[in-house]
């Protein structure tokens, strides 16, 4: 017999945890249970050790891919160009619920407009047409929720933009409206608004709809935050479905799901009734985009669309179709804001091995920033998103800040992070489209950013004026002579963007953990060296 050890003779815990010599049959029933639960949750923390440790070997070799910038930069829109390309089936699993999105962009759209209008009492009439730096009075300012005075920036990295209104646009109106008279013309805007009363009340139940009655402070214009799995949540709130706890078993379970989840969100009473609603009140909705007075005061920049409003407009008839299904085109167009960080999984195939991309959209508002740093730690390269169209614009969080100055500061401040000295830097200077039409229309930068001086006011100056600021800021915060690649680039253009995404290069490169695999966004001949030199092969 086996002689038993010292220690377990005179081990305090075995006596501490020996059963009384006159437990009861009771007793040893409940201690008997209550070992057994602990053994099973003992065993549950094992398994869920076990299976951390198999994600981590696993994910070892994956790409980490961080996408920052400012909110309205264009990063969601890239990353759906990035779906759009590995995961083309997934846009089609998303599609309907883009129409309630979408139907949101064009009610509030409408509210805008409306809400603008009647600060200025549905009239041009006070609207100073002759000075570039008029500014809102008073009252109106107030009412409209605009600065009082913004000023042009006087230094793109150094200092914040000042106080005035934004300079008019001068290009005027060109609307030939039958209606003349002032008078002729508030009365039909205040037709249109009682008849577009009921469409526009459907804003706040869109809204909740879509973030799930989340608000955030300090969302400017309104806008709609959501969270990574809003379109499944959106429908699941639409139909008065709660998604059970249990993970789904299997591939063909997830897809049946899905495709459940598909046909149940086509029959969303609200979204139904919102779809009726742009129907019957297409005619008016293109009879107030389209009217003189609001042309006016789009001319005269006193209101202010985004691009998303326009697009959506212009394209009214199609979107208030019975039958509107949106297009690839409406869902890269479509506008709603990302709350915290959001989380996409690519596998992707390269030199005949599958790799797994994990690529982060994060929320880009001011108060939303500090949500970036726990993704720093290991990530394999980021995309920063600068939209360049943005000179004559400020921030909706701190209307004092020219969001070209926020751009470069927040560039700044991810080039001297400890945290991404060794990660790769890959710079879209974005929204290039948009910056043309501005410039196009007579747009001058230097109203807006006293720096540029008297440069010419065309496109390649322009763009390059802005370019040659943000790799100032590189060289200025690169210890480690890391390369910054730079694209210009409208992420809306699915055939460009594309283009620039298919023409990364894949490089191999051996590390302390093996060989593993990295993507750059960067076309062919620039990027070789560079990442060869930074993964110690050349």
């Amino acid at each position: 017999m086996r002689t038993p050890s010292l220690y377990s003779q005179d081990d305090p815990i075995s006596a501490a945890l020996k059963p009384s010599p006159s437990e009861t049959d009771e007793e040893r029933s409940e201690r008997l249970e209550a070992e057994a639960k602990a053994k099973q949750i003992s065993e549950q923390i094992d398994e869920d050790l076990r299976l951390e440790r198999e994600k981590l070997k696993r994910n070892r070799g994956d790409v980490k891919l961080l996408l920052l910038g400012q909110a309205e930069s264009g990063k969601s829109t890239l990353q759906k160009q990035f779906q759009l390309m590995y995961k083309p089936n997934s846009i089609d699993q998303e599609r309907a619920s883009w129409r309630t999105v979408i139907y949101f962009n064009v009610v509030h759209s409408l509210k805008h407009i409306l809400n603008t209008l009647e600060a200025w009492d549905d009239s041009l009439e006070d609207v100073d047409t002759g000075d570039d730096s008029a500014s809102l009075s008073p009252m109106k300012s107030h009412k409209n929720g605009f600065a009082d005075k913004q000023s042009p920036s006087t230094s793109l990295v150094d200092s914040p933009a000042g106080s005035s209104t934004m300079p008019a646009s001068p290009e005027t109106s060109t609307s030939t409206h039958p209606l003349s008279s002032t008078e002729s013309r508030s009365t039909q805007i205040a037709n249109l608004r009682r008849r577009l009363s009921p469409l526009v009340a459907a804003d706040v139940q869109l809204a909740d709809r879509l973030s799930g009655g989340i608000t955030v402070s300090g969302s400017g214009k309104g806008g709609v935050y959501v969270r990574s799995g809003w379109q499944a949540r959106t429908i699941e709130n639409a139909i008065g479905k709660i998604r059970p706890s249990k993970r789904t078993s299997n591939d063909s379970e997830l897809k049946k799901s899905h495709e459940s989840i598909s046909s149940d969100a086509i029959q969303d009473a609200l979204v139904q009734d919102v779809g009726r609603m742009l129907e019957v009140s297409q005619r008016d909705i293109k009879e107030l985009w389209e009217h003189a007075t609001v042309k006016g005061l789009i001319a005269k920049r006193k209101l202010k669309l985004d691009e998303w409003s326009e697009f959506f407009l212009r394209h009214i008839s199609r979107v208030a179709a019975p039958d509107y299904i949106p297009t690839t085109d409406d869902i890269l167009h479509a506008r709603i804001q990302t709350m915290g960080v959001a989380e996409h999984i690519f596998d992707v195939t390269i030199h005949g091995k599958a790799v797994a991309w994990h690529l982060y959209d994060v929320g880009g508002a001011r108060g939303q920033r500090h949500t970036w740093v726990p993704y720093f730690d290991d990530a394999n390269a980021i995309i920063f998103v600068a939209p360049v169209s943005a000179f004559d614009q400020y921030l909706e969080e701190d209307p004092r800040t020219n969001r070209i100055d926020d751009s470069l500061q927040l560039f700044t401040q991810i080039c001297s992070n400890a945290l991404l000295k060794n990660v790769h830097l890959v710079l879209f200077l974005n929204k290039t489209d948009l910056l043309k039409s501005k410039l196009d229309k007579g747009l001058k930068v230097r109203k807006y950013i006293t720096s540029f001086g008297e440069r010419v006011n065309d496109y390649e100056t322009v763009v390059q004026y802005f370019r040659a600021h943000f790799l100032q800021v590189h060289r200025r915060n690169n210890e480690n002579r890391r390369v910054l690649y730079t694209h210009f680039t409208s992420v809306v253009d699915t055939k460009a963007t594309q283009r620039i995404i298919g023409n990364g290069i894949y490089l191999t490169f051996l590390t302390a953990d093996g060989w593993s695999l990295i993507l750059a966004l960067i076309v062919r001949d620039s990027i070789f060296r560079g990442y060869l030199q930074s993964a110690a092969l050349v």
